[in-house]
């Protein structure tokens, strides 16, 4: 599949995860004072039984897994995860410009004080990558891992050579464009990349109002970090059976079979893995195809 065909298919989705954002309204469980860290992330649970924990994307509310939260709770504990600065949860200092990895550090951490073993991880896109480097450097904390449209290096989406090295560049660049928009222009940035990835016109308004409502260097940053984090070379750490769920629809403009060629390479190194392709749904794959998302979530619990 070569790179205009992948840029086809992607729609420019490494620039326009800032729009993937809902709105929360439930207010999140207060953190430990004694551990800073945790201040990185808020956390709502819901229910009670075997530890799922849901991790959302860049700029996502938490709200993007209402409808899974709600059937699991009933024999699952649910943790809802949202990451500072993104959606409803304040931004905290962050001279580093760091987001993913202390991320993934402090759901481990996270982890360890709520006296979970080895819990279930679900992660979409940039929650994606948090779980898979939480599956690949706390290896013990993890029982199992869902990965939701998400590759462990995204800039092969757009460049199928790049290394984190030549990722940089534009990476950079891409960060620096984020920053120096307008109000007015980043509004219209999500109005219009949101529909590239939500299929569904009903989920589209929540969307944008909360990627407009999170930081805007908390956004930039974390682009950078994923359009430079390659994570192949740490997949064969991970001990966890791995789900890759991902979303395929015909105006991607691109066959099913290039699709899933990609997912395939970009995992090759994945001792422990398995695909899983839904149909009809753009990015969001949670809110565009519910049911057959819901389904396959119950048959990875449940396996």
């Amino acid at each position: 599949m070569n790179n205009n065909n992948i840029r086809a298919m992607i729609g420019g989705a490494l620039l326009m995860l800032s729009a993937l954002a809902t709105v929360f309204a439930a207010q999140p469980e207060p953190m430990p004072a004694e551990h800073p860290n945790l201040q990185l992330i808020s956390v709502q649970t819901e229910g009670s039984g075997t530890d799922v924990i849901l991790i959302p994307g860049l700029a996502s509310s938490r709200e993007v897994w209402s409808d899974l939260a709600s059937r699991l709770q009933s024999s699952h504990r649910v943790h809802l995860i949202e990451l500072a600065g993104f959606a409803s949860t304040p931004a905290i200092p962050n001279p580093d410009g760091k987001i993913i990895v202390p991320t993934a550090d402090a759901i481990a951490e996270y982890i360890d004080t709520q006296h979970m073993k080895a819990p279930v991880i679900i992660g979409h896109s940039l929650g994606g990558e948090v779980a898979l480097m939480l599956g690949a450097r706390h290896p013990d904390e993890v029982g199992r891992l869902m990965i939701v449209d998400a590759l462990p290096f995204y800039t092969l989406m757009i460049d199928p050579a790049a290394t984190s090295k030549t990722a940089s560049q534009r990476a950079g660049a891409s960060r620096d464009w984020i920053l120096a928009q307008s109000p007015e222009q980043f509004a219209a940035f999500q109005k219009t990349s949101i529909t590239r990835l939500a299929k569904t016109e009903a989920v589209r308004p929540a969307l944008v109002a909360a990627g407009i409502s999170s930081d805007r260097k908390t956004i930039a940053d974390a682009v950078y970090e994923l359009m430079i984090t390659d994570l192949r070379p740490e997949l064969g750490q991970i001990k966890a059976p791995i789900e890759v769920v991902y979303a395929y629809d015909s105006l991607f403009g691109v066959p099913a079979s290039g699709v899933e060629a990609m997912y395939r390479q970009a995992y090759a190194s994945a001792p422990d893995i398995h695909f899983t392709r839904i149909d009809d749904s753009f990015h969001f794959v949670m809110l565009d195809q519910p049911e057959r998302f819901n389904s396959a979530v119950e048959s990875f619990l449940n396996d």
